[in-house]
């Protein structure tokens, strides 16, 4: 992801890549030297103390998020932060008050909001066009423990680290989870009340470990969720999706209409059974007009060309849901009032 968003960036006219910074000397080399990068950073402390950059984008580990954003917002300097937010709620709603506080830009890479269709259905959902929303299905679906087309999730510590809780990973659910869960609410515009959710991690390797990393965190999820309006949905996430690379669905329902989103195979669709249609249950095509990229969105909010969205307050309000999710699959599924 750290290359992503160096490429990124680098792309966008005005902005230049001006120092990283890992713990690792050789990975920082290597990155610095790829992306052109002329000062490295050993620690964040000696960066900040440096300090001659506007803004900073976060691809650390989930587990990292809180420790090394806090100084950064304290230092008054703008932020991209990785999803999710931070690994638990009491953290994420810290970073959202003391991002407040600072005044800066700062939004949190729910990627898929970058989705054509995503945006399309939530201003038709918005309009009024289905109706009342009553029902959704919505589904994120990967299949990188079943083939390598991503790499060999075995013998890669890339991998590997997001397969263990005690390496900072809290498994599918806060990983792609996270997408799928602002993916159907925000289509939806509406939060989530209550949830009930069901987690498993499956055996994967003698004992579950390789080397250094016990295979603990949760592979699958699936979940149900009340919107504030009463409207049922059941979300699910999966890295044993055998034949879906990474592929994004909802279906939602109105009393008037019906929408169904999809992002697979890198493709954005959008279909819909509006007005007369719903009496024949014939479902069209909708155009969407392609969005800006997350990298673009927050250097035009920088630049005060745009809003900083989705921000460290939406990361915090998911992480809400997240960790209620947790909870109730800790007590074998039991909704909980988020």
């Amino acid at each position: 992801m750290a290359n992503n968003h160096a490429e990124s960036f680098s792309a966008i006219p005005g902005v230049e890549l001006v120092a990283g910074i890992d713990t690792r000397p050789e990975q920082l080399t290597a990155f610095c030297d790829r992306h052109n990068i002329p000062h490295r950073f050993a620690t964040l402390e000696a960066a900040l103390a440096w300090g001659d950059f506007d803004a900073v984008t976060n691809v650390t580990p989930d587990a990292a998020h809180y420790s090394t954003t806090m100084p950064i917002l304290a230092a008054g300097k703008h932020i991209l932060c990785e999803k999710p937010l931070a690994t638990s709620a009491v953290h994420a709603e810290e970073m959202a008050e003391a991002a407040a506080r600072a005044g800066v830009v700062n939004m949190v890479n729910l990627s898929y909001r970058n989705v054509a269709a995503l945006q399309k259905a939530h201003r038709m959902v918005a309009e009024g066009a289905i109706g009342t929303v009553r029902h959704f299905e919505a589904s994120y679906l990967q299949s990188w423990l079943t083939q390598p087309a991503w790499g060999d999730w075995k013998t890669e510590s890339q991998w590997l680290w997001r397969l263990s809780t005690a390496h900072g990973s809290k498994g599918v659910l806060g990983d792609v989870g996270i997408h799928i869960l602002d993916f159907a609410t925000f289509i939806a515009g509406q939060q989530a009340t209550e949830i009930s959710c069901l987690l498993k991690t499956f055996d994967k390797a003698p004992g579950n470990r390789i080397g250094d990393y016990v295979l603990d965190a949760n592979d699958s999820a699936t979940m149900q969720l009340r919107l504030a309006n009463g409207a049922l949905g059941t979300v699910a996430a999966t890295r044993f999706a055998t034949g879906h690379m990474n592929d994004l669905r909802l279906r939602i329902y109105g009393d008037t209409g019906g929408l169904e989103v999809t992002f697979e195979s890198g493709v954005s669709g959008l279909r819909a059974c509006l007005g007369e249609d719903i009496h024949s249950a014939t479902w069209v095509d909708v155009p969407a007009e392609v969005m800006p990229s997350i990298y673009q969105r927050f250097i035009a909010a920088i630049r005060g060309e745009g809003q900083a969205e989705p921000d460290f307050a939406r990361g915090a309000e998911l992480q809400r849901l997240l960790d209620r999710a947790e909870q109730s699959a800790a007590e074998a599924g039991v909704a909980l009032a988020v």
